[in-house]
């Protein structure tokens, strides 16, 4: 872990907050390359009717918009809560090579729920956990307590 991680984990947790205040699973993340924020996104799977409509890809399209270029090599992902399957494999895909996460995801995280998954990938991309870990838990907890209130 370095510093300019928790400044860039309290970004992706900005885009988070955006995502609760809009009725969403708050989960935010944050695309740096050069040490510049290239890449936004929250979770948009209610608004935009997607199950595909993660922080994560949403991240992922706008990097790559910016690059022009599909392959993300040079940047680092941050992101609220553990990736799921899916995102992990945008992830993969767009050969992003670093990975730093707040909070672990018990039921769909892939790092928490496939460790032979994650032996296999350990050497490609780098993974840093725990950043903020938890103010991103907060997050979703204060999420769930109301949605099973209401």
């Amino acid at each position: 872990m370095v510093f300019s991680d928790i400044l860039f984990m309290e970004e992706a947790i900005k885009e988070a907050k955006i995502a609760l205040k809009e009725n969403e699973i708050p989960i935010g993340a944050v695309i740096v390359y050069k040490n510049r924020i290239i890449g936004r996104g929250h979770n948009q799977t209610e608004k935009l009717k997607d199950p595909t409509a993660h922080a994560e890809m949403i991240a992922i399209s706008s990097a790559c918009n910016y690059l022009n270029n599909w392959r993300l090599k040079e940047v680092t992902i941050y992101i609220t809560c553990e990736p799921c399957l899916m995102c992990l494999g945008a992830i993969l895909l767009a050969r992003i090579k670093r990975v730093v996460y707040g909070t672990k995801e018990e039921k769909f995280g892939i790092f928490s729920n496939y460790s032979k998954f994650y032996e296999s990938i350990k050497g490609r991309i780098e993974i840093v956990e725990g950043i903020k870990e938890e103010e991103c838990k907060e997050l979703l907890k204060m999420f769930f307590q109301n949605k099973r209130n209401k």
